[in-house]
């Protein structure tokens, strides 16, 4: 056996949690709810997938007076995954990294810094705490910071294919020798900033896009102590030129299928990332034809909207989830796909594993 994820957890619109996330997605629960105007003054749609109740200080306590949302995000998930872990080893945390996926970091992070430098009576007035925010490696250096992980550290930026191009990465560092464990995971923050980006990078005449945010972290081991959820059979990645990513779409799944040595007619269940508009409508189409539709209707579509980079680790947990709740998924193969508007197409196989992950170690 190669690679196995033993471990997965989530903070998502459904609440904090893996618990919260399985039972909101199986039960097709909606997590869309109307903005607080005090809290995010004018943005362009008044709705949005936002974590309940959550803020920084609220679920971390001390140490956040200047952390911002999508640093917080992603310290409670993987706070959340350690502590579900067996005892670590002496040596662990030298041989733990983490690998973090995102799209630019905090987009309201760097709007706030650099809008304090120019109202500010000179650009230098600003507070030098919230400059680490700016940076898009803030949230995995904050998290590997507070839980003592100096195992290797990396940011991947890739859009909604973050997850799977975050997957990839720590699959070489394990290949290599670098760590024994990963964390691996993507985030993404709600923002009033982040929301009229998105509205105005859509074309012209698209309807609005419901936004989402939240944070899904794995932990992969090379020389796992008890049962596996998932096994990772490949995962690969391609870029598409123009607005069509259907070509590229079936060439690296039909490549992916081949190096985990998977034939089409095997898989049992697909994900596929359906981004909004044709591109959407392009993945369904090419994913039906070479799995068959029953493929795709047996996991729940994620009902979050648009959550940027937090997308495909979003689905790479629902597919963990179906171990709870579908005995047939125990030892099947599985695909995750995703295609991000910025011209990448990416692709994992996993094969679940022969157990249900209710038998998690106890939390302490």
């Amino acid at each position: 056996m190669g690679i196995v994820i033993t471990q997965w957890d989530a903070v998502s619109p459904f609440g904090t949690g893996r618990d919260a996330f399985t039972e909101g997605l199986w039960s097709g629960a909606s997590p869309t709810a109307a903005l607080d105007p005090e809290q995010w003054p004018a943005p362009p749609d008044p709705h949005a997938c936002l974590v309940p109740d959550f803020s920084p200080r609220q679920a971390l306590g001390k140490g956040t007076r200047v952390m911002d949302r999508v640093t917080a995000l992603a310290a409670v998930a993987v706070g959340r995954l350690l502590e579900g872990t067996d005892e670590p080893a002496p040596d662990a945390p030298e041989q733990t990294g983490l690998v973090l996926g995102t799209t630019t970091g905090s987009v309201q992070s760097m709007t706030d810094f650099t809008r304090e430098s120019l109202q500010g009576a000179r650009p230098f007035y600003v507070d030098p705490a919230r400059m680490p925010n700016t940076v898009m490696n803030c949230a995995a250096g904050q998290c590997a910071i507070r839980y003592r992980l100096r195992g290797p550290n990396a940011t991947v930026a890739g859009g909604r294919a973050a997850g799977l191009l975050a997957l990839s990465y720590q699959r070489r560092l394990m290949g290599c020798g670098r760590a024994r464990k990963v964390v691996c995971g993507a985030a993404e923050e709600f923002s009033v900033t982040r929301s009229w980006l998105e509205h105005h990078a859509r074309p012209v005449g698209a309807g609005p896009v419901l936004l989402g945010e939240g944070c899904a972290v794995l932990l992969s081991e090379d020389a796992p102590s008890g049962p596996a959820l998932a096994e990772l059979l490949a995962v690969r990645s391609q870029v598409y030129h123009g607005e069509d990513p259907a070509d590229a779409l079936r060439q690296v799944t039909l490549r992916t299928l081949v190096s985990a040595g998977v034939g089409a007619d095997e898989v049992w269940a697909v994900s596929p990332s359906c981004p909004p508009g044709p591109a959407g409508e392009t993945e369904r189409a090419v994913l039906a034809d070479l799995f068959g539709p029953g493929a795709l209707q047996r996991l729940p579509q994620l009902p979050f909207g648009d959550t940027g980079a937090a997308s495909a680790a979003f689905q790479l947990v629902s597919v963990l989830s179906a171990l709870d709740r579908v005995p047939e998924a125990a030892g099947r193969p599985a695909v995750v796909s995703s295609v991000d508007r910025d011209g990448t197409v990416a692709c994992a196989v996993l094969r679940l594993g022969e157990r249900h992950s209710a038998a998690r170690p106890p939390r302490g």
